[in-house]
């Protein structure tokens, strides 16, 4: 909605809306969790170099000569601030202004969590901001535990070893950085966006802003630039720009902690419904729960490498899953980083809800999934007030939230499944298939 079309209080709504995204955009700027948090190269190849046998030297000491590319005493002052403005100007009840000021909140934990490097309170902030292992899914009582346990041995059957042998690591960094710039810049056509090589990252790739980034030291398939397609392209730098284009809200365009569940459940999703995914990668996410949850009970780094090593990982991929874990926290045990919960947590909550807004007849409001870096809880406020004329529908949307059709069909057919008795079934066609098995013994 233009401005010359406001009402003059709507408009002073709005103005006083984007003046105070704009300060938070600004002061949040230099606030950077991965960066204050990021190994060098050199601690995993020393780590090897020492046949994996010693803890990696990443201490307070090391997180200290790193320091913060900020004054937390400042940044938390102006966080303050901001948060005593926008109760005032926009009233403590008011629908955005409280996810202003939840994400307001979400900023001065993370504060405390990176000054806590190192330490035990470290691992308190990252449970604050991103869960522990133990808690319960949303309207459910199954925990991210138990979830993560049971996928692990789905994506560790048999069958899943056959499927990966067609998708060989035979392409570099930058032959990875010119098919994913040639698939994207048509999705992108109308705004900024780039794709580049760094060495800067823990991950083989991730999405910064209007960038996707990715790892010079990786080695990727055809199936892991579809991936990265979907996942890096698609959802994050999709909805980042998606926020840029709010005409008042546009601090939809930065994420704080609050919205990591429903961004990496939601990239977790497009890869599932694109058939983009496969099953070592899936594994990867649902083994990364089972690691937060051995170090949250006292794992050190070497027990939980170990561990990975013995469940038949590679000695890298065993490697790079302990390191997620464990960066911030303590090597020695006893503190964590729990973000890699946001995965899975965030991918079934997603699904709950989708299924959930087809069944109660609100199908409408999921391409607000991807208006910005928003949380589940955001999205029927932020739906309200695109009807309403003050937020932008989102622009850059996958297919089939564009068109809701196969969508609707897809979790109808799947919600309706979800009733059968799953262990029955299973039982009636693995007789099915013991059976062939016998015929085919016969013939021989």
């Amino acid at each position: 909605m233009s401005s010359q079309s406001l009402s003059t209080a709507d408009r002073h709504y709005c103005e006083s809306l984007k003046r105070l995204s704009e300060s938070l955009i600004a002061i949040q700027k230099p606030i950077l969790i991965l960066d204050a948090i990021k190994w060098p190269q050199s601690i995993e190849t020393q780590f090897f170099a020492d046949k994996a046998s010693k803890l990696p030297k990443v201490d307070r000491d090391y997180y200290l000569r790193n320091a913060l590319n900020f004054d937390s005493e400042s940044k938390i002052s102006e966080l303050k601030n901001l948060r005593s403005q926008v109760h005032k100007e926009l009233g403590k009840a008011d629908p955005l202004g409280k996810i202003l000021g939840e994400t307001i909140e979400q900023y001065l934990i993370v504060i405390d969590m990176v000054e806590s490097r190192g330490t035990p309170r470290f691992m308190a902030a990252s449970r604050e901001l991103y869960g522990s292992a133990r808690d319960h899914l949303r309207g459910d009582k199954l925990s991210l535990i138990e979830m993560g346990q049971r996928l692990c041995h789905i994506f560790s059957l048999p069958a899943a070893k056959h499927l990966a042998a067609a998708y060989p690591k035979n392409l570099n960094a930058e032959e990875a950085v010119r098919q994913l710039a040639q698939r994207l810049t048509p999705y992108f056509s109308d705004s900024i966006f780039s794709v580049k090589e760094t060495d800067g990252i823990v991950s083989d790739a991730s999405a910064g802003g209007d960038c996707i980034k990715v790892n010079t030291h990786s080695s990727f398939s055809s199936l892991d630039i579809q991936v990265l397609e979907v996942h890096e392209g698609w959802v994050h730098v999709g909805t980042t720009l998606n926020g840029r284009n709010q005409p008042w809200a546009t601090w939809l365009s930065v994420g704080s902690p609050r919205i990591t569940a429903l961004q990496e459940g939601l990239a977790v999703l497009i890869e599932t419904l694109t058939f983009s995914s496969f099953p070592a990668r899936a594994r990867r996410i649902s083994d990364r729960v089972v690691a937060i949850d051995m170090a949250e009970n006292g794992a050190d780094f070497l027990e939980v490498y170990r561990h990975f090593v013995s469940q038949g990982l590679s000695q890298h991929d065993s490697y790079k899953i302990a390191q997620r874990v464990f960066r911030g926290g303590m090597v020695e045990g006893g503190s964590c980083f729990t973000k890699d919960l946001s995965y899975v947590k965030g991918f079934v909550e997603t699904v709950n809800f989708i299924r959930s807004a087809i069944l109660s007849d609100k199908p409408e409001m999921l391409p607000m999934l991807f208006v910005g870096k928003v949380a589940l809880d955001d999205v029927p406020v932020l739906h309200h007030y695109q009807q309403a004329g003050f937020i932008e529908a989102p622009r850059y949307l996958p297919p089939m939230f564009r068109d809701l059709n196969g969508l609707y069909v897809w979790f109808g057919f799947s919600s309706g499944m979800s009733l059968l008795d799953l262990a029955r079934i299973q039982e009636h066609f693995k007789t099915l298939f013991e059976q062939t098995i016998d015929v085919h013994s016969h013939l021989k």
